[in-house]
């Protein structure tokens, strides 16, 4: 089994501006996932830019990139321009790992990609990870998924859910059900043709309502399939603090090795 990791990468965001070109570690934020990629054993890892300053950053490494319109909706369609302009097969499995994930784990990347490869009836595949506290289910940061018997995404939400009406809301550090609160991780793999259909489907209410992109797939009554870890990787960089997180991470990683 084989498959292509795709990175989108957009140099605007909302709360921490250019973040995928900040350092982390001596390198940018960008190439630190790009790594994460590669080592996950994917065959091709490209990464997908909206502006020519990212691919201007990521010269030195030698990595491949694909400059992409910037006015995409949300980065699954920009995947969907750069499967095009790769000339990428239909049957092609492509793994989406955001461009603030640079501690995503390798092996994580790629059984994503190895569920969709082994479930021929679906075109999308994702991950997750269980909620152990209170706190983190009702954070709306904090993207939350219901599952089916057969591991398929039931519905994605900020708020929390399912709702346990008998014992909710809980005292702080309440811990909870094992097995029935999970966390959704922005990773996922496609197969290249049901990219292509997802970019060109409009924009679901849902989707705008949650400001989700993947309930695009579920308001077209198509399943999800759904890997469930056990341990869960850190957060990716949205924010300062994050930022500050990560980087203390990197620098402790560092002084370990050395």
């Amino acid at each position: 089994m084989s498959f292509t990791v795709l990175i989108p990468a957009r140099l605007a965001s909302t709360r921490l501006p250019g973040k995928v070109l900040l350092p982390i570690g001596e390198l940018p934020m960008i190439e630190q996932v790009r790594r994460r990629a590669l080592a996950s054993g994917a065959l091709r890892v490209v990464v997908a830019a909206d502006d020519m300053a990212i691919a201007a950053a990521l010269e030195p490494f030698g990595a491949e990139v694909v400059l992409t319109a910037a006015d995409h909706r949300c980065g699954s369609e920009r995947l969907a321009e750069a499967a095009s302009i790769l000339g990428l097969g239909d049957e092609e499995i492509i793994v989406n790992l955001q461009g603030d994930e640079p501690q995503m784990p390798p092996q994580l990347i790629a059984q994503v990609a190895h569920l969709l490869s082994r479930s021929p009836d679906l075109g999308v595949t994702t991950a997750a990870v269980p909620i152990q506290s209170w706190e983190e289910l009702q954070d709306p940061h904090s993207v939350k998924v219901v599952l089916d018997t057969r591991g398929r995404a039931l519905y994605f939400s900020r708020a929390p859910i399912p709702w346990d009406r008998e014992h909710f809301p809980l005292p702080p550090g309440s811990p909870l059900q094992p097995g029935v609160f999970w966390r959704h991780l922005g990773l996922y793999a496609y197969r290249v043709a049901f990219l292509r259909d997802y970019a060109a489907w409009p924009q679901a209410q849902l989707e705008q309502v949650e400001s989700l992109e993947q309930l695009r797939i579920l308001a077209q009554g198509l399943p999800m399939g759904v890997y469930c870890a056990q341990e869960s990787p850190p957060a990716g960089v949205d924010t300062p603090a994050d930022l500050a997180r990560v980087r203390a991470a990197f620098s402790c990683s560092t002084a370990q090795e050395s």
